[in-house]
């Protein structure tokens, strides 16, 4: 009987902490996100030779929905990207076109930058494809941080083969991620910092994506404006609306 017991606490004891951890990831996401949201944000691409500046302006209504106009440079501008639930397309000025894009190229780096397509748009999703569980905590630039380790669901399709995050205990902020692939091998790790408010929301206002194999490689995001729960037009995440974003 006391055996019995003891199995059915360590199976409690489990759940309980796969559920915390669950929901420490969700609260982090909800944050992100909002039920909808506006961005303006400029991304620096570093390499040991050169560097390059662009700017995008970004909408997202809830998980499911979001859309990325480039603004500069020149040659990129009036690029766009259209989340769709789990459908993606990416509209090209150039020759007035819209491509829907394959999960295949969701691996790929996002217009030379150090993070993937899958990165830019949230194609899939750390809280729906991925378990998560508690593995240890941090103090992170004098911030208290849980550390949770992710891992694909069988059902999913994803880029990563793991992902760690470091989330504050407070305010929900992910202040580190590392990306491991299907090896478990670690290939990329994103730095947070810079803490400003939002609408009331603290979050890091700068990003810094290193790809460990690429020495003086670097991709920096900030974000100059951001605000949550605002209005945004039904048309923005259409298809058919996507040239005349602005």
């Amino acid at each position: 009987m006391v055996r019995i017991f003891f199995l059915f606490f360590c199976f409690i004891s489990t759940f309980t902490v796969s559920q915390n951890a669950k929901e420490i990831v969700r609260n982090s996401d909800i944050r992100l996100r909002g039920s909808s949201s506006y961005a303006e944000v400029s991304i620096t691409i570093i390499r040991p030779k050169w560097q390059k500046e662009m700017k995008l302006k970004s909408w997202s209504k809830g998980n499911d929905y979001s859309v990325t106009l480039v603004t500069s440079p020149a040659k990129e501008r009036g690029s766009v990207f259209l989340k769709r639930k789990r459908e993606a397309w990416n509209y090209l000025p150039a020759i007035e076109r819209i491509i829907k894009l394959p999960p295949s190229m969701m691996t790929q780096n996002w217009m030379g930058t150090d993070f993937t397509n899958d990165d830019l748009i949230k194609q899939s999703s750390i809280v729906v494809d991925y378990t998560h569980r508690i593995i240890g905590s941090e103090i992170i630039e004098g911030l208290d941080t849980w550390i949770i380790e992710l891992f694909p669901t069988e059902e999913s399709s994803v880029v990563w083969g793991k992902l760690i995050v470091w989330i504050d205990k407070i305010d929900y902020m992910q202040l580190k991620t590392e990306f491991y692939d299907e090896d478990f091998e670690i290939v990329n790790k994103m730095i947070g910092s810079e803490i400003k408010r939002y609408n009331g929301k603290k979050l890091p206002s700068k990003l810094e994506f290193y790809p460990l194999e690429d020495e003086g490689h670097k991709t920096v995001i900030r974000y100059n404006k951001w605000s949550f729960d605002i209005k945004v037009p039904e048309n923005y995440f259409s298809t058919q609306y996507v040239s005349r974003i602005n």
